[in-house]
Formats: C-alpha cells, structure tokens, sequence
C-alpha cells in the first residue's frame, strides 16, 4: 500500500492526452504546451563545447556561478533590479519550482489563493503538501484577468500564498502593471508571499509585461519563478530558475540537493549561451504572434465558436459552449477527427465549456486542424 500522501498527488492531463494522440501518425498536436522549433544551434553549441570539454561532473548545487551572474543581468535589464547571487537557484526546469515553493512555505492546513483556470501542477503541489487551495474565479468578460478585490476577498488568517501567472496559461491573459502593483500591496497588509510565474515572460503580443518583484526585489515577499523551455525552445533540457527572499532559496537549495545533486553543468553553459544571445527568442515571439492571429481568427469563423485574443503566451482559450458540446465531448470528437486539444476543465472549474489549443505549431498545422475542427462540426 502506498503512503497516504501519495493519495492527494495528482499529474498533468497534457501528458495522458499526448500518450493518446501520438498513437496516431496524422494527429494535429494542439495540447501540449510546447514548440515545433528546435532548438537555437548557439545554444546546443555551447551545451556540445561543454560536455567534450568534460563538464559532465557535480557543479555548485546552487547553480554555477557564471550562470547565476547572467541570471542576475537579465534581472537588471528586464525587471530592473539586480538580485543578490543568494536569491537564485538553477532548478531542473519551471516545473519543480512550484513544488519547491509549496514545500518550504506552506504547512498543511495553510490556504493558498491560486486563478481558476489555472496551470495543473499548481493544484497538484499544493494538494501534495496538504494546503488548502482557495480558487480565485477568471472571468471571460473580463479578459480573464484576475481581479485583485477578488483575491483579497479570500484572505483568511490562514493565508499563506497568492499565485500569479502574467502571461497566463491556459488563457494568455496579461495582468496590467496596476493590478500586479495592487495585489502586492495585499500581500504586504496581509502578511502572505506570492509566488509570480513569469515562465511566459518574453512572449507577449498586447501590453507590456510587468513583475511584482519591481517592487520589493524579491527580498521580502515576492518570489519569481521562471524558465527556460518556452521561450528558447528548450523544454526537454528542462532548466529553470527562481529568485526569492535569502532564506527561501537557502531552504529550496538544500531540497534540490537531497532530490537532484545540481543542474547538469553542460545544460547551464547552455543557458548561459541563450541569455547572451536572445534573437532567437525574440523571434519566435514574432512568430508566435502571427500564429495567434492566425488561429483566433480562424477559430472565430467557425461556428459555435468564439475566441478572445490572448494577450501573451502560444495558448488559445475558445468558447464551445454553443456546439452543445460539454468542453470534454468537444475534446473527445477532435481526437477522433484528428486534432488533439485540452478540455478546458482539465485547468479548473472556470474551463469548463472552453478547450486549450497550443497554437505554438507550423502554419500549415494551424490550417488544417481548423478545417478538421469545421468540418467535425458540420458533421462531414
């Protein structure tokens, strides 16, 4: 028998549809959150240059130093604060983070105020740990925006954490600079940590991207969660990074080594070559944005459907409510048609009657799972 915590643990759907989808060769891959780019050649270089020079060892658990330094540039540059070098640790991916954050802030019993719809690791994190989770409403009519009133009205004395997510995912909704400003004031009054995830940080096409760090530059109440995946192409490398207060990243480091030793010191030198040199990046945001223009248009015309246009991030959140269809039907005749999506309640309740469609695919993919879409719908 397993222990009983292993009870409250729970995955990420997108990994069980994905099994399902690559059983057919034709299939139309919207589901998973990741990119057809591979990625940039500077970057894999300078992994190569690593590892036949014979960085393949243990390294500083933490992160090396030369890493954690262009980590603490890019700070500068795109938050404008630099952060001590003990408020960052090199983490094995964004992913883990969460995790890291749930098990050195939160005790069980203690309440942490997430977005609904929300990333599915954040529910199953929390969960592990035995926080109660407090699900703060997205609302369609409001961009999916998340209200701050809204959050406040959560708090209780057993607060804990509010997360954020600016751009968001599923929705690609971006928070503005005055609601970030006015929910960092509610963590200062009521005493709580947030925990920002800024993994879609570069990726943004409406607004501008903005940090609750500005603010107290991560020494007191902010934590910063970030990666490497998405906007360079490097989700299998998985590297990752967080900045937060001293004792936070004291206390996440030992836990990274008593689970992982360090980061591969090879996959860092990597890392170190995308903060050099970010065109790359810069230009597939480019990209992006055409293939956000593309599909929620397209979507738009189908009907039955109805799609906002989401401000950051490769996601497209559409409303289905109207084919008749339950958000899990609707995902279910896609698979069958060959197109792969995400039923919208797989991120919460507030999904339900919406699908997630990672748009982060070639143009011609983009097409062609549109017309499936049409078609499946007409019933052709």
């Amino acid at each position: 028998m397993v222990a009983e915590r292993m009870n409250n643990l729970s995955g990420q759907p997108m990994f069980d549809i994905l099994a399902r989808a690559r059983r057919r060769k034709d299939m139309i891959h919207f589901e998973i959150g990741d990119t057809y780019f591979n990625t940039p050649e500077n970057i894999s270089n300078a992994a190569i240059k690593s590892i036949q020079s014979g960085e393949t060892h243990y390294c500083e658990s933490g992160g090396l130093p030369d890493f954690i330094h262009e980590i603490k540039q890019t700070t500068l540059r795109s938050r404008g604060f630099m952060p001590q070098s003990d408020q960052v640790l090199v983490t094995p991916g964004a992913n883990i983070g969460i995790y890291y954050a749930a098990i050195t802030i939160l005790n069980p019993g203690d309440e942490v105020i997430i977005p609904d719809p929300y990333f599915p690791t954040y529910k199953g994190a929390f969960e592990f740990v035995g926080a109660k989770i407090c699900y703060c409403p997205l609302w369609e009519h409001r961009d999916f925006e998340i209200d701050p009133d809204e959050i406040k009205s959560f708090i209780t004395e057993k607060t804990r954490l509010i997360v954020i997510n600016s751009p968001q995912n599923p929705t690609g909704a971006v928070l503005s600079e005055s609601n970030i400003q006015r929910i960092y004031e509610i963590a200062c009054e009521y005493k709580c940590y947030i925990l920002s995830d800024e993994v879609y940080s570069r990726t943004i096409y409406d607004g501008k991207f903005s940090s609750p760090s500005a603010y107290d530059e991560c020494k007191e109440r902010v934590i910063v969660l970030n990666g490497f995946g998405k906007a360079f192409a490097m989700t299998g490398w998985r590297l990752g990074a967080i900045i937060a207060p001293t004792d936070i990243i004291q206390k996440m480091s030992l836990f990274l080594q008593l689970t992982s030793s360090c980061v591969p010191p090879f996959i860092q030198r990597a890392g170190i070559a995308a903060l050099h040199n970010s065109a790359a990046a810069d230009k597939m945001a480019a990209r992006y944005e055409h293939k956000r223009n593309l599909i929620a248009y397209g979507l738009n015309k189908i009907k039955g459907i109805e799609c906002q246009w989401p401000k950051g991030a490769f996601y497209v959140f559409p409303n289905i409510e109207a084919t008749g269809l339950t958000d899990i039907e609707f995902a279910e005749k896609c698979m069958q048609s060959g197109v792969a999506v995400m039923p919208g309640t797989c991120f919460g309740k507030q999904g339900a009657g919406h699908i997630r469609m990672c748009f982060a695919v070639e143009d011609s993919k983009i097409v062609e799972g549109l017309i499936r879409i049409e078609d499946m719908l007409a019933g052709r």
